[in-house]
């Protein structure tokens, strides 16, 4: 059975009536990234606007009676269509289709199929199958490599025969029709009942097809291939995007190149090179900051090294640094007897810590260290480092540390 939606896609509203309506869950994504369990009614109709997933493409949402649909589902030659709201069996409905989603759809799954098409005719690239995404869709080509040439060429085609506002035409053959014989397509469910719809793209490709498609290629508007990528197994993935999609995505890309050019102080043509000079830029002065900062350590170590206050427990703490600052002061020290505390980093949030000092000490300390910071690390001869998210315990951590060496003093 073919539904309202397959026989006219263009249909946004109409009426019909509720034939069952039964207790069922429906698994979904939170906000947090979760799935999340929604108890509702898998709802019937005589007949449907609503598309049901199915042959790549997504479901469509949409209205009964003002009630929200949260998904559309196909069980053999009906629809499942889940509400949180039940309906009445005999109630006449008003069903609506979300029609910005749907034409979207109309949209990338008319342009995969001419992909498709003129991918097998100029270069033999058989499709395996394809995903329309949420931003772009994906056509898997039965080809290890496809060339940018070929690309190029395959862009240019599909766009030369939307400019020629070929016909599409859906029609319903019999099974046994021989027509059916010529016709592309990857086989038919195992619950297929009644005839086999096919979508033919006048003079380019006829393909059984379950999906909702554009009455004329005009309605694509444009095809922009955005590139190819390697699939899985020999396959290659080509992504494109067609309609408004492209239409959004030059918008996008507009907004980014008037924001770069206000930034970089110079027109679109000019970025790249700008910020291939910024990138160099910055190479440079991160280089000349790092031998800064390995200076700096160095005579931080002496300095230290001849403090009054040498002995025991010794802590610095510096906003700016890293591993490797702190690395060298422990370096340039190499003390055996004294325990070195050294934290780069916020003083009161996260940051990075050290602890140097006798091998003993450091292995029975380090992890001690790391729990009051909330952190986490590891050590090996007479050194744990790792990151802390409460750098305001530092204290807590000298005292610690205090504690230990008078407990190491009294023993003696």
């Amino acid at each position: 059975m073919a539904f309202r939606c397959q026989r006219d896609s263009y249909a946004r509203e109409f009426t019909t009536t509720v034939v069952s309506c039964s207790p069922a869950e429906l698994q979904t994504e939170g906000s947090n990234g979760k799935k999340e369990v929604l108890s509702g009614f898998h709802v019937v109709l005589e007949d449907t606007l609503l598309f049901p997933e199915g042959g790549g493409q997504p479901d469509d949402r949409g209205t009964i009676n003002d009630i929200s649909v949260l998904r559309v589902t196909r069980r053999g030659a009906q629809a499942d269509h889940f509400t949180q709201t039940p309906l009445a069996p005999g109630t006449e409905v008003q069903v609506r289709v979300d029609w910005e989603r749907r034409f979207d759809h109309m949209q990338q799954h008319s342009g995969q199929h001419l992909i498709t098409a003129v991918a097998d005719h100029l270069f033999g690239l058989k499709t395996t199958s394809w995903e329309l995404g949420r931003v772009r869709s994906v056509i898997e080509l039965d080809s290890p490599s496809v060339t940018v040439e070929q690309v190029a060429a395959i862009e240019q085609s599909v766009n030369e025969k939307i400019r020629s506002r070929l016909p599409v035409i859906v029609q319903e053959l019999s099974l046994d029709d021989p027509e059916v014989e010529q016709v592309r397509g990857r086989g038919l469910p195992d619950d297929h009942a009644g005839p086999v719809r096919v979508v033919t793209i006048e003079s380019i490709d006829a393909n059984m097809c379950c999906g909702t498609h554009v009455s004329n290629l005009s309605d694509l508007q444009v095809i922009k291939i955005l590139g190819v990528e390697k699939g899985k197994k020999n396959k290659t993935n080509l992504a494109f995007l067609a309609g408004n999609r492209v239409l959004k995505w030059l918008e996008r890309s507009h907004g980014t190149e008037k924001a770069l050019t206000a930034l970089l102080k110079c027109g679109a043509e000019e970025h790249a090179e700008a910020v291939r000079k910024l990138q160099n830029s910055t190479k440079l002065l991160q280089k000349n900051n790092l031998n800064l900062l390995r200076d700096l350590a160095v005579h931080v170590a002496h300095s230290l090294r001849n403090s009054p206050d040498w002995g025991g427990v010794v802590t610095l703490h510096r906003k700016e640094g890293d591993s490797e600052f702190m690395n060298i002061i422990a370096n340039e020290i190499g003390s055996e007897e004294t325990l070195l505390f050294l934290t780069v980093g916020d003083e009161k949030g996260a940051g990075l810590f050290l602890l140097a000092g006798p091998a003993e000490a450091v292995e029975t300390l380090g992890p001690r260290v790391a729990e009051v910071l909330e952190g986490k690390g590891a050590g090996k001869k007479g050194r744990f480092q790792g990151k802390a998210t409460r750098m305001s315990r530092r204290a807590e951590v000298r005292a610690l540390l205090q504690d230990y060496i008078s407990t190491q003093s009294a023993e003696e």
